[in-house]
């Protein structure tokens, strides 16, 4: 075996079906890697054994006998290195959240699939551990390097700082990789919040409003930590029982809606709850995914509790996503005052009324530029780096990802949460163009 085919990635495609095997070889016949093929999880782990440089695994989920959760598990033990993709429904969030937390998956993909989007994240995967590789060849040549500058004496010195700077050029680019490993892990709840949006895409960045007012105002009441953090994850995951809901169904204004569509509408409450129920951590959030629904007056979803009955975070989420969709993606200080005076038109009936003042607080402080007079000729967009961001600055022109997700909107007010959150989806899935923040020209010969 030459030395290019021992480097040669291999990919395995594990699924019970032999029509989606079948498929699989098809698509991926005239690419660099090799492919490799089972129709089971041992079946899979017999071929890990066997062969080399396997660099990518993608499985099914639902196999009989070891599903993919588990066999994934078992592979990752073998090599660990190998990138790990699930292939899965999109109802089926345990299971991806599964495979992601005991499997290690790098990410997972829903059936049935666009060819398209399959052979791009299969190729951007092998990409992915054909780096990992280089940094493990490269990490080796370091070391090695690090010994020869021990001996090379004062005449090499040129040299020596010549290659010393090409190697550190290679490893802060091997240390942006790792970092987007890490942070893949770590946004995956952020990630499962995303899902509905971008199924949706009225819906944009709407989830991350809501979770960010809700903490805002249960600070402004003065809960504790934990119970802001609780409200926090709850407001990001308000929404992710709309997963189990139909496209058409989805992008149907509610109001247009008919009793039997409502009716399935307002289940995604009860899926949100049991679809992050798995996870510890998450079980008093899920409690108030349940509940955000309820009304005051007891004729809310799903359980028609009544007034103080109604948890204290799902009150507190009902109102800032009622407040949050009657603003809208463009915020203005007509909408702005129309959404609390409808606010108080449902006071006692839809909301708790003794939590209208701290909501009339919060929202006056996270819109309040928009509820200022501004010489607006007297303001300039900027365009600054997102090291460069700080807290209070206005965001002049959106700012989308470069798979096209919607980050943050236009009039957008920075803080110290979506500066770190910005910066992190920087190295994830980074945006084309700059970001443009408006200022006032009397403030430019500061800057």
């Amino acid at each position: 075996m030459t030395a290019a085919n021992e480097q040669r990635v291999r990919v395995l495609f594990v699924d019970d079906e032999e029509n989606i095997i079948k498929a699989l070889r098809r698509m991926f016949m005239d690419e660099e890697f090799e492919v490799l093929t089972a129709a089971s999880g041992a079946e899979g782990l017999e071929l890990i054994r066997d062969n080399e440089n396997i660099g990518l695994i993608v499985s099914d989920q639902r196999m009989p006998g070891m599903d993919g959760v588990d066999f994934l598990a078992e592979a990752r033990k073998l090599v660990p290195d190998a990138i790990r993709i699930i292939l899965t429904g999109y109802a089926d969030i345990n299971a991806a959240m599964g495979a992601i937390n005991r499997g290690g998956a790098f990410r997972y993909l829903t059936k049935p699939w666009q060819d398209d989007d399959l052979v791009q994240n299969i190729r951007e995967a092998v990409e992915l551990f054909k780096l990992k590789r280089e940094n493990r060849r490269l990490n080796a040549v370091v070391q090695k390097q690090n010994l020869m500058l021990e001996e090379w004496n004062s005449r090499l010195k040129t040299r020596v700082l010549e290659q010393t700077r090409e190697l550190r050029k290679k490893n802060d680019e091997l240390k942006q990789v790792n970092t987007k490993l890490k942070n893949n892990y770590s946004e995956s709840i952020t990630m499962l919040s995303s899902l509905v949006e971008m199924r949706s895409k009225t819906s944009y960045n709407h989830s991350r409003k809501v979770a960010e007012l809700a903490q805002q105002m249960a600070q402004n009441m003065g809960l504790v930590s934990k119970d802001t953090e609780v409200i926090y994850y709850a407001g990001l995951l308000h929404d992710i029982g709309k997963v189990g809901i139909s496209d058409l169904l989805l992008n149907k204004n509610v109001s247009s809606m008919n009793t039997e569509e409502m009716s399935e509408y307002m289940r995604h409450s009860v899926r949100g709850q049991a679809a992050v129920d798995s996870i510890e951590d998450l079980r008093d959030a899920g409690i108030l995914i349940r509940h955000h629904h309820e009304k005051f007056n007891g004729t809310g979803q799903p359980d028609k509790l009544h007034g103080k009955n109604i948890p204290l975070g799902a009150r507190i989420i009902s109102m800032v996503d009622f407040i949050e969709h009657q603003i809208g993606p463009e915020p203005n200080e007509k909408n702005i005052f129309d959404a609390l005076e409808e606010i108080k038109k449902l006071k006692g009936v839809r909301f708790d009324p003794e939590l209208l003042p701290i909501l009339n607080i919060t929202v006056n402080n996270a819109y309040q530029h928009y509820l200022t007079e501004e010489d607006e000729e007297e303001l300039v967009e900027v365009e600054i780096s997102s090291q460069g961001l700080q807290s209070g600055m206005v965001l002049a022109r959106r700012i989308v990802s470069g798979t096209g997700l919607l980050l943050l909107q236009k009039g957008s007010v920075f803080n110290n949460k979506n500066i770190q959150v910005l910066q992190r989806l920087y190295s994830l899935d980074p945006p084309v163009g700059g970001i443009y923040i408006w200022m006032k020209k009397n403030e430019l010969g500061q800057r």
